[in-house]
């Protein structure tokens, strides 16, 4: 019995001030040189498939030092190159419109009202947009899950965008069954269902678009996410499979030794260069008997438009719970911000935007205690009911530094929300290899760091919502939650828990 591990590492980076972070510039220019500055508003332009493949895999001999990940996407290449090779993507196609008579608001866990809420959601939304619309789904009830696991007080981080393509990936390898069960546990079955348009291959159609339009430079702020896949070296791996995971996902599996400690060496290496030495050594050690292994990376380095004044932050009290508080850095600002009150889920949201069209939503209890009831109720609905009633006025916020590094099991999580075959020796990944595998081994590790620099890493009823105009200052100083959203494609990058800032 063969076994298959996937990690899957995210890293999210703010500052050059903390934990030893170089500037951005320097990111992109050879240090004896002036550093380059990072332009925004990039003509949007997608890549050849084939093109964007050559310079973002690794040779089969595993030699990485020569990689740059900033070049990974090449623009000049991809300009040069023509017009994008598939705008499928931005295509709105007509759905079933739901019935009138629903109520939206109703109990969600009735199927015809979880179909309507996703149809109006999907309504005027592009293809990419309403895949993220189903990966957001999964990323929130994943949350809640892991968040059921942990205790009151603990920090959390995930990357659904990351964890969603890692699991697309290996339903390329799954059995009719196994497939079946992994499409309805991501959402991706939902998707598929809400057009006759569709069918399976669209997913990663899009996923691949996803690729393009999320990875790349020139927006104002960073984001990078890479594929690796390695092979046990005795190990056949269809064509199929590594001409789609090619294809749409530009991780062309690679045939290694796992037993060979160099492996580890370089992987490692690998990964502290892609994510900034912000991930030092996430393999500890691999089982020699493993069959395949799913590495993805992502880094995210954001700069506020409005950045925090230095001298501005000053040590305050956060108060942890009703019984205990902690001293931390908050760091102040006063200017324009978007911001919302949800009297129903009674908590305050602050939108904070970066460069680039990306932003970071604080959502903020009234009461220490309102947490559960607003982890609970998060979806993509409410997000959208709370974008769309923002207002923007002056405003005084105070908001506390932190950093997070955290580090998870999804196997638990995922099987408590029906993804169970590719875990038992019963689960068909036969599309993948003609050996019998299942996957033992599925980790998360992520950090994200905020400071004053930035982060480096359908109409509906408004029930109890009403714009947040009154409020002239807004102070975070109790546990939130705090979603990375990519407007473009309506992506949900990040989502976590700052519960103690005192604690990474």
């Amino acid at each position: 019995m063969w076994v298959i591990a996937i990690i899957y590492v995210a890293c999210v980076v703010v500052s050059p001030s903390l934990a030893g972070i170089k500037e951005l510039s320097s990111h992109f220019s050879d240090p004896k040189t002036d550093p380059k500055v990072v332009e925004e508003g990039a003509v949007d332009m997608e890549a050849n498939p084939l093109e964007f493949h050559k310079e973002n895999t690794v040779t089969n001999e595993l030699i990485f030092d020569g990689f740059e990940d900033e070049d990974y996407i090449d623009f000049v290449k991809i300009l040069a190159a023509g017009s994008d090779d598939y705008i499928e993507g931005d295509n709105i196609d007509e759905i079933a419109t739901p019935a009138p008579d629903i109520d939206i608001f109703a109990e969600p866990s009735d199927p015809k009202i979880r179909r309507a809420r996703l149809l109006r959601l999907f309504q005027g939304r592009s293809r990419l947009q309403r895949l993220n619309i189903i990966n957001a789904l999964f990323g929130f009830n994943l949350y809640r899950s892991l968040r059921n696991n942990v205790n009151q007080t603990d920090n959390i981080l995930l990357a659904p965008a990351g964890i969603s393509i890692a699991m697309a990936m290996m339903s390329l390898g799954a059995g009719p069954g196994t497939h079946s069960q992994l499409y309805k546990a991501m959402g991706f079955a939902e998707f598929v269902n809400a057009s006759h348009h569709y069918d399976n291959t669209t997913v990663h159609k899009l996923f691949r678009k996803l690729t393009h339009r999320l990875f790349r430079r020139k927006f104002g702020y960073t984001l990078r996410a890479v594929n690796d896949v390695f092979v046990k070296n005795d190990v056949t791996v269809k064509d199929a499979f590594r001409a789609e995971t090619k294809a749409y996902y530009f991780a062309e599996p690679q045939s290694v030794n796992f037993r060979n400690p160099g492996f580890l060496d370089k992987v490692n290496h690998r990964i502290l260069r892609l994510t900034k030495g912000l991930i030092r050594e996430p393999l500890k050690s691999v089982d020699p008997d493993m069959v395949l292994m799913l590495l993805n990376y992502l880094y995210f380095k954001g700069t506020w438009e409005q950045k925090f004044p230095k001298e501005m932050t000053h040590y305050r009290n956060f108060r942890v719970n009703e019984k205990t508080n902690v001293r931390v850095p908050m760091m102040t600002n006063k200017g324009n911000y978007l911001a919302a009150a949800d009297h129903e889920l009674d908590c305050d949201i602050l939108q904070l935007l970066y460069r680039g069209n990306i932003s970071m939503l604080i959502a903020l209890p009234r009461k220490i205690t309102g947490m559960r009831t607003l982890e609970q109720e998060i979806s993509p609905t409410v997000v959208n009911k709370w974008l769309q009633n923002m207002t923007n006025r002056t405003r005084e916020v105070v908001l506390p530094r932190f950093k997070l590094e955290q580090n998870y099991d999804l196997i638990h999580h995922l099987k408590e929300m029906g993804l169970t075959d590719l875990f038992k020796e019963s689960g068909d990944l036969s599309e993948m290899t003609s050996e019998k595998v299942s996957i033992n081994w599925l980790k998360h590790q992520g950090t994200i760091t905020v400071n004053e620099e930035g982060t480096e890493a359908a109409a509906l009823t408004q029930v109890g919502f009403m714009p947040l105009s009154s409020q002239i200052r807004f102070t975070v100083d109790h546990p939130f939650l705090f979603l990375i959203y990519e407007h473009r494609t309506d992506c949900l990058v990040f989502i976590g828990r700052v519960a103690n800032p005192s604690q990474s």
